[in-house]
């Protein structure tokens, strides 16, 4: 009877080890339960160093993604990039519930800008910053500088948030008759920079009103200059139509960057979220 006994117990824990495996095939963190397939890409380009700096989790309150792109040209941008979407992960992952989001990237940002304002110490340095939370299908952001969130649903993009560069006052000044549209375009501050983290006059990121809501097959975009100011909105768009999944797209991003060799190329990174 002992064999017997114990071909039963085999049978019994082998099918106990059985469903265990089905359940954890299904368990928080998969594409089945968040609906969000992530895809990211980054390259270098022709700079010494990589000052841009990403990442993405999921919680129980949603999906978070963050894109930082440490300012070129001024010393600590890497420090500055990787301190800020630090300290918006860290926060993140202390939220309990979605019903205050714009209050967390408020609260993150300041403490990204007063932490990179103290390890600067006087030094020149900064990043610029891009964050979504997805919950279901609503869109929560927050950003500063002129990171790009853009929205591609059916075949095209929609822009989600503002630059922060002299390009938006020159417009201004242009609509008020004090300039030009072409001595705007040519204006040799058009890109800089107004308002970033670890500016001594940084007051706020721009958060949206409301959120945005989102519907599946929507892809949401974040990325850093790099890739704005390398690939066109119809090469990005052309990419988007051939399709595939989010890695293979953000890939294909970076490829087109660096088949172009361009010899000023700035550091570029892209994080897609495809929503199912």
């Amino acid at each position: 009877m002992q064999p017997y006994f114990v071909v039963c117990g085999a049978a019994v824990l082998f099918a106990v080890l059985l469903m265990i495996r089905m359940r954890l095939t299904r368990s928080p963190g998969s594409r089945t339960v968040s609906g969000i397939e992530i895809g990211n890409g980054q390259t270098i380009g022709s700079r010494s160093e990589q000052d841009d700096y990403f990442a993405s989790m999921t919680t129980t309150v949603g999906t978070l993604a963050v894109v930082a792109d440490g300012i070129s040209g001024l010393a600590n941008g890497r420090m500055s990039s990787t301190l800020a979407v630090t300290t918006f992960t860290k926060a993140f992952v202390k939220l309990e519930d979605a019903s205050n989001l714009n209050g967390y990237f408020a609260e993150a940002a300041t403490q990204s800008n007063r932490g990179i304002l103290q390890n600067l110490n006087g030094q020149g340095g900064g990043t610029t910053l891009a964050a979504v939370i997805i919950c279901g299908y609503q869109l929560y952001y927050g950003a500063v500088g002129d990171s790009l969130i853009t929205i591609y649903r059916n075949g095209h993009f929609q822009n989600v948030n503002s630059k922060h560069t002299a390009e938006t006052l020159l417009e201004e000044r242009v609509l008020a008759g004090q300039m030009t549209s072409e001595e705007a375009k040519t204006s040799p501050v058009r890109n800089q920079l107004v308002n970033y983290l670890g500016y001594e006059g940084f007051e706020s990121m721009e958060l949206g009103a409301a959120p945005i809501r989102l519907y599946a097959g929507d892809h949401v975009l974040l990325c850093s200059d790099g890739i704005q100011e390398a690939l066109t909105e119809i090469e990005l768009e052309e990419i988007m139509r051939k399709g595939g999944a989010p890695q293979e797209m953000a890939e294909a991003m970076i490829d087109t960057i660096n088949d172009k060799g361009f010899k000023s190329q700035d550091n570029a990174t892209v994080v897609m979220l495809a929503i199912g």
